[in-house]
């Protein structure tokens, strides 16, 4: 069952501003909107994906959520459903997709499905975000419908299920778990957009981080601040030598998610950049221009992006990186320092070389 979310019945609950016929390239990150753009533009895309829909399992979870769940809907979770027919009204997405209320005490939502997206939060999300909070989650997953994330969502599902299937093939799970990394380091991006998507639709920057704070430590707002939860993800960013830079690396790798300290810090950038307030002010790429939208122009943009941000980085590999780019000399000089540098207090000369790279201190 869809309905429409323009009725005079579905008006935001405060005075917020609605973007008639935004594309999801407005405020999707550049590596995700270069991916996106690409598919959408393969010829047969979208017959390949309909007919993988009879083998994977979507079926099957709509019929669970259906069976074991709750919908949401005017006599059910009333409130939820008057934020998402909002979401999907600020967003101007045609169809509201069915969301349900699924019984877990770990805070979560997603959204899946190759032919209908489908929205599903849980009780401790529920229970742990108040009003606004939760409006801004429900952006974020209504953010990922209409940027087409919920296909490759159930693939990713699929394909990390069926990459435990194969282990004790020779080879067979090394194949499989090449794509799903790929499709992590996408959909890390996505939820990225999807950020953006859920501030569009809050429009409350604070409650999009108390929401990420509450993930990270629970339900404790009075023991939590803004400011030191941000300077938190700069000290993750720039702190440690190489051996820190490749730990982080490791532990990112088998989340679909990034950190929340990272989303929080990437999101208060986007919130204070020109592209959101151009947003803001209804300047924006319309969906009935998407066709037009030239592939090399976002592999570009994501270029770019990815440029900046190793020209911006404090992380010490991405410094290596940077020096060897720009041709630095003794760059055996320079990796011994950095890596074992925090290691030779004893020697004036090393500490010196050392500490202006800003590795003294990270042997702790």
């Amino acid at each position: 069952m869809t309905e429409s979310p323009d009725s005079d019945a579905n008006v935001p609950g405060r005075n917020r501003k609605r973007f008639p016929g935004i594309s999801s390239r407005s405020y999707e990150h550049p590596a995700d909107r270069s991916a996106l753009v690409a598919l959408r533009k393969l010829s047969g895309f979208d017959t390949v994906f309909k007919t993988l829909s009879g083998l994977l399992p979507e079926r099957s979870l709509r019929l669970l959520f259906l069976s074991d769940s709750v919908r949401v809907g005017d006599q059910q979770f009333a409130h939820l459903h008057a934020m998402l027919r909002d979401a999907c009204y600020i967003l101007d997405l045609e169809k509201v997709p069915p969301m349900y209320v699924n019984q877990d005490p770990q805070p979560n939502a997603m959204c899946i499905g190759l032919d209908e997206p489908i929205i599903v939060v849980t009780t401790g999300l529920v229970e742990l975000l108040d009003e606004e909070e939760m409006r801004a989650v429900i952006g974020h997953e209504v953010g990922h419908a209409l940027s087409g994330h919920a296909v490759y969502r159930t693939i990713l599902l699929f394909l990390t299920n069926l990459a435990t299937k194969v282990a004790w093939i020779p080879l067979g799970n090394v194949a499989v778990m090449a794509i799903v990394t790929a499709l992590r380091e996408w959909f890390r991006k996505s939820e990225l957009s999807a950020d953006r998507a859920g501030l569009l639709v809050g429009q409350d920057l604070r409650a999009s981080m108390r929401g990420l704070m509450k993930l990270a430590g629970g339900n404790h707002l009075h023991e939590m601040n803004v400011d030191a939860f941000l300077k938190q993800a700069e000290e993750y960013e720039s702190g440690g030598d190489l051996r820190d830079s490749v730990l982080k690396i490791l532990n990112v790798l088998p989340r679909s998610h990034p950190f929340t300290t990272v989303r929080a810090a990437e999101l208060k950038k986007w919130a204070e950049s020109r592209d959101y307030q151009r947003i803001m002010d209804g300047h924006y790429p319309r969906r009935d221009e998407d066709k037009d939208a030239s592939v090399s122009d976002s592999f570009r943009d994501s270029a770019a992006h990815y440029a900046e941000s190793v020209r911006t980085s404090k992380d010490p590999l991405m410094g290596l990186v940077r020096d060897i780019a720009g041709g630095a000399g003794d760059l055996g000089g320079k990796l011994r320092d950095t890596v074992f540098g925090s290691r030779s207090g004893g020697t004036g000369g090393a500490d010196g070389a050392s500490g202006s790279d800003g590795s003294g201190s990270a042997g702790k």
